[in-house]
Parts: C-alpha cells; sequence; structure tokens
C-alpha cells in the first residue's frame, strides 16, 4: 500500500455488514482505521461491543482486496479518496453522526475547506426559480468571495447553481449518488469539467465497486447538508430531495432558508410551507443568507454591499424604527413599546422586512440593519 493513502480507511468501508454506521462508531473508539485493524478480537468485542462475526472479519483483513483495487481506479482516474481523520476532511461534514468515512474527490480538496452554502430545489424549475437562484449565488459570491456553493448537479436547480456559480467565478462542489469518474446525469460533464478547472469538486462517498440501485439519493443528500453552514431551499413542490435536504439541514442544526413563492404554483408549494411552519428562515436576498449563517464581512466586502436605502419609508415607518436598540428585540417587547396592536405590529414589520430595513431571526426576535 502507499505511504499517506487511506487504505485501511477504504477497507473499514468494504467490511460486509458493518455500515456507515458502523464505520463511524469504531473510528469513535479507536481514533483510525489503522488502530481497528490492529486490534484483536477480543478488544473489538470489547471495547467496541462488535459482533462476533464482525470482529473476526477485521481480524482476517476484511475489505483489504477491495481497498487495493479501490486505490488503483483512485490513481487511474485522478481522484483523492479522504479520510475522515485526514485534516483536509470538511469539519462541518465530521460533526455528523454518519459522516462518510471515507469521501472520493475529483478537484480540489481545498474547495470543501471554504465556507460553504448549498442550493438545492425542484428538478423542474419555473424561470422564476432560475433566476432568483442566479442572483442568490451572484450576490453572494460579491459579499463572501471564498464562498462555495454545493449543491446536487442534477436538473433543475442544482445545475441552475452550479452554472450561476462558474459564471461568477465562485467555486462550487457537486456531491454525487454515483461512483466517480462518472458524471450524472451525463448531459452535466461539461458543467462539471468548468467545475472542477474553476476550482471545484466533485464529491461522492461511493466507491467504484458499488453496486447502482437507486437508493442513494437521499444519502447523498445528507452530504450536501452536512457539507453547508446552511441550506437554501430555492423552488420545491411539497415533496421531493430537495425537502429532505433540509430536513437533514435541521437535524444536524445547520440554517434551513427558503425562497418564497407564489401560493398557487406548485413548484413553490414546498418553500412556502417551510416558511409558514417555521422550518426555514424567508431569504429575499443574498444578504439576508449571510445574516442567518452570521457570516462576517471583510472591509472590502462591507464596501461591496449596498447600503440599506430607507428612503422610501413613511413618516410612521421611520418613527417605529426608534423603538429599536443596538440588540435584537422580541415581538412581545415591540409590541409593549410601540402600543401597536399583535395585527398592526406585524404589518409594519411585514413592511419594513420588505423595504430591508429590518429583518426576521428565529423566535420571532427583530434587527434593524440601518
Amino acid at each position: 500500500m502507499a505511504m499517506g493513502l487511506p487504505f485501511e480507511d477504504i477497507a473499514l468501508t468494504f467490511v460486509p455488514s458493518l455500515g456507515v454506521r458502523g464505520a463511524v462508531h469504531l473510528l469513535e473508539v479507536f481514533g483510525s482505521a489503522e488502530a481497528i485493524y490492529a486490534a484483536s478480537e477480543q478488544e473489538l468485542m470489547e471495547r467496541a461491543e462488535l459482533r462476533e462475526d464482525l470482529a473476526r472479519a477485521i481480524v482476517r483483513r476484511a475489505g483489504f482486496a477491495e481497498a487495493e483495487r479501490e486505490l488503483a481506479h483512485c490513481r487511474k482516474h485522478d481522484i483523492t479518496p479522504l479520510a475522515s481523520t485526514d485534516s483536509r476532511y470538511p469539519p462541518l461534514l465530521r460533526e455528523l453522526p454518519d459522516y462518510p468515512p471515507v469521501l472520493y474527490v475529483l478537484g480540489n480538496v481545498d474547495a470543501l475547506m471554504q465556507r460553504t452554502v448549498a442550493f438545492v430545489g425542484t428538478r423542474k424549475m419555473s424561470p422564476y426559480g432560475e433566476r432568483v437562484a442566479t442572483e442568490l449565488v451572484e450576490g453572494l459570491k460579491l459579499l463572501v468571495p471564498d464562498v462555495a456553493i454545493v449543491s446536487g448537479l442534477a436538473y433543475g436547480i442544482d445545475g441552475a447553481s452550479h452554472r450561476a456559480a462558474i459564471a461568477c467565478n465562485a467555486t462550487t462542489v457537486g456531491v454525487l449518488a454515483n461512483a466517480l469518474p462518472a458524471i450524472q446525469p451525463v448531459v452535466h460533464r461539461k458543467v462539471a469539467a468548468e467545475m472542477v478547472s474553476q476550482g471545484g469538486a466533485i464529491v461522492t462517498e461511493l466507491s467504484s465497486q458499488t453496486k447502482q440501485n437507486g437508493r442513494f439519493f437521499i444519502p447523498r443528500n445528507r452530504i450536501i447538508a452536512g457539507l453547508s453552514a446552511g441550506v437554501v431551499v430555492v423552488e420545491s413542490p411539497d415533496s421531493g430531495g430537495s425537502l429532505s435536504t433540509a430536513a437533514f439541514a435541521d437535524d444536524y442544526s445547520r440554517s434551513v432558508m427558503a425562497v418564497p413563492g407564489r401560493i398557487t404554483d406548485a413548484t413553490s408549494r414546498g418553500c412556502n410551507v417551510l416558511i409558514r411552519n417555521r422550518k426555514a428562515q424567508a431569504v429575499l436576498s443574498a444578504m439576508d443568507i449571510v445574516h442567518e449563517l452570521v457570516w462576517e464581512l471583510g472591509r472590502a466586502d462591507a464596501e461591496a454591499t449596498p447600503a440599506v436605502d430607507d428612503s422610501t419609508l413613511c413618516t410612521e415607518e421611520r418613527a417605529f424604527l426608534e423603538y429599536f436598540s443596538t440588540e435584537p428585540i422580541s415581538f412581545d417587547e415591540l409590541m409593549a413599546r410601540s402600543g401597536l396592536s399583535s395585527g398592526a405590529l406585524a404589518l409594519m414589520l411585514m413592511n419594513l422586512e420588505l423595504s430591508g430595513v429590518v429583518r426576521q431571526l428565529p423566535g420571532k426576535i427583530y434587527e434593524k440593519l440601518l
């Protein structure tokens, strides 16, 4: 085996019946794949409470032959196998209870270490969805130059987000539900090549020896969510893969955001329901995403950020802003300070949000952006 390559980590993924969570458990107990394979059958059973058949298989070097073949495949196709114990493994992904023990990366591994946000949505996007995805990605690149846009390289919103990133020279990462170097769908091969040539990456947890059965899309979505500080659902019906990605993000305590749409549009129903059920923060601009993720802007970024324009506010709205302090304030406190009824206050806050001078935070907390 070659020095520095994650041979034992790859081998661990081929141990029959172990699975991702089993591999993660062993890595947590022993600290490394090398230590796992160096352990005795007794240690594996006692320290990790492993079944006897699994412990015996590991002691007998289960997975070693497959790992040799996989490393040969990686060398042939210039794929980087990245173990979870490698310092270059994305720390956000490492926080998952079911993180992939090995990632296979085509392109720039360092792209996984940038500030990341995922864009997901329907494959049957509307012109509205495509336009919004493009504008949000372009805006993020202006505000956060080192941002990496993560998506699934699928049709619709995924592809539009990757293409928008390429167009504005932003790093973008595609997470696949198939083994490399194949690109699915095939029509996105050119997009994938441009992503890699521009410093991005294509990623999968699946080895070349994986038998495709169409059941890897939902597990792939957990990686999209896990890689990212937050997930933006741009356009989604009331069911589908993008909602599963949002659910994973919520489970992992990541920010979930959604772009509102017309209530009569089926392609926006999923987003609108997420917002209505307080499962996602509504985003109307790239700055909303930055605020939701609590990302600091550098001086150059701040200078590039357009100032909030309060010239369109009426006299009552300007006067109402005096009830805000430098710290975020709750809905109830604003109602107490202003004397407005609940309905009148909600309308006032909605108008100020649409004007871009007030932003709602989780828990019915509001902050003034001026």
